[in-house]
């Protein structure tokens, strides 16, 4: 049986690297003290756009453009595009389409936009890989997350105004008769929270009837205890491992949203992986939702951490709120 296994991943992000201090003076001016919650969330830096030319589609383009270079692939050499994002630059065409467009794909490729919010990219290398399995005419598939939250985000909001960062990953993943790759995956739903976050905050058919004026449309965020998904994952990732009889000590990367280092040790605790197999860029990147567990990866690939063969786990979580888990053997 043929296996779905990574060829290879690259990223992008903006060059300008922002700290903490602009945040925590941004929100002293406002009588906001957010020092206590940066440090629960684990942040220190994150690369933020700082002009008109970039956005969600272009930064896509980057992380695609220097995967291909990487690889020796062209466009042509393309069987299916899966781009995730929950801040897509246009509603239509697909921004999948777009992307196709700028590598020069071939006219046989199957486009497709999808979006589960901060699970997106997990959930599309998901779904891509067991639409592989089951048709063998698509050979390789390229699967790109990219999020620019910053322009929806309320100056008033410390979570998303202060928490994210901008950046893109895209892998591409191949049909090959000799390898294991994607292995099995899980999926948690509890729509407890599913008003907490919402974008446009008056919905799109608002925006179509009053037009936009700025601010209008941010995200409308109520907080609520994220860590609430902390044992739903837990459980959901050890039947994940039990019915495919792989052992905590197997997982040689542990690539996990990077929402909260709270819930990234949580997690890793419960199911009996130490913090050296849970990869952290946080502090880095600061939060870039739909990419954030596969630009851990790239950092896993990169440093060294894993080789080919090692089994790496995946853990993220949507608004909403919906557990996302996989295991692939790199």
């Amino acid at each position: 049986m043929a296996g779905i296994r990574i060829v290879d991943i690259d990223i992008y992000h903006p060059t300008n690297k922002v700290g903490n201090d602009f945040y925590i003076e941004h929100f002293d001016a406002r009588g906001v003290d957010i020092r206590g919650l940066l440090k629960a969330l684990g942040r220190d830096t994150r690369y933020k756009i700082d002009n008109d030319d970039e956005n969600s589609l272009s930064m896509a383009f980057e992380a695609a453009s220097n995967l291909l270079e990487k690889t020796g692939l062209t466009g042509a050499d393309i069987d299916l595009i899966a781009y995730a994002s929950q801040t897509p630059e246009y509603i239509f065409p697909t921004n999948s389409l777009m992307i196709h467009r700028l590598i020069n794909g071939a006219s046989h490729t199957i486009c497709i936009d999808s979006n589960a919010n901060c699970a997106g990219m997990t959930a599309a290398f998901e779904q891509v890989s067991r639409q592989m399995l089951g048709n063998p005419r698509i050979r390789r598939a390229l699967i790109i997350g990219s999020d620019y939250i910053a322009p929806h985000a309320s100056p008033d909001d410390p979570v998303y105004f202060a928490n994210f960062g901008d950046a893109a990953a895209a892998v591409i993943v191949e049909r090959d008769e000799q390898a294991v790759g994607f292995i099995d995956s899980i999926y948690q739903t509890d729509t407890c929270v599913y008003g907490n976050s919402l974008f446009p905050a008056q919905g799109l058919a608002k925006l179509g009837q009053t037009g936009v004026d700025a601010g209008a449309f941010h995200v409308k965020f109520i907080p609520f205890d994220d860590s609430i998904c902390v044992g739903a994952a837990s459980d959901s990732i050890r039947t994940l491992l039990s019915r495919n009889e792989i052992g905590a000590d197997a997982i040689k990367a542990a690539c996990f949203s990077q929402l909260s280092i709270g819930n990234i040790r949580a997690v890793s605790e419960n199911i009996g992986i130490s913090e050296d197999i849970a990869v952290y860029i946080g502090d880095e990147f600061g939060y870039t939702s739909t990419s954030s567990p596969f630009i851990a990866l790239h950092r896993a690939i990169t440093s060294g951490q894993i080789q080919r063969g090692d089994k790496v786990l995946f853990w993220t979580v949507g608004a909403g709120w919906q557990n996302v888990a996989m295991v692939v053997e790199y």
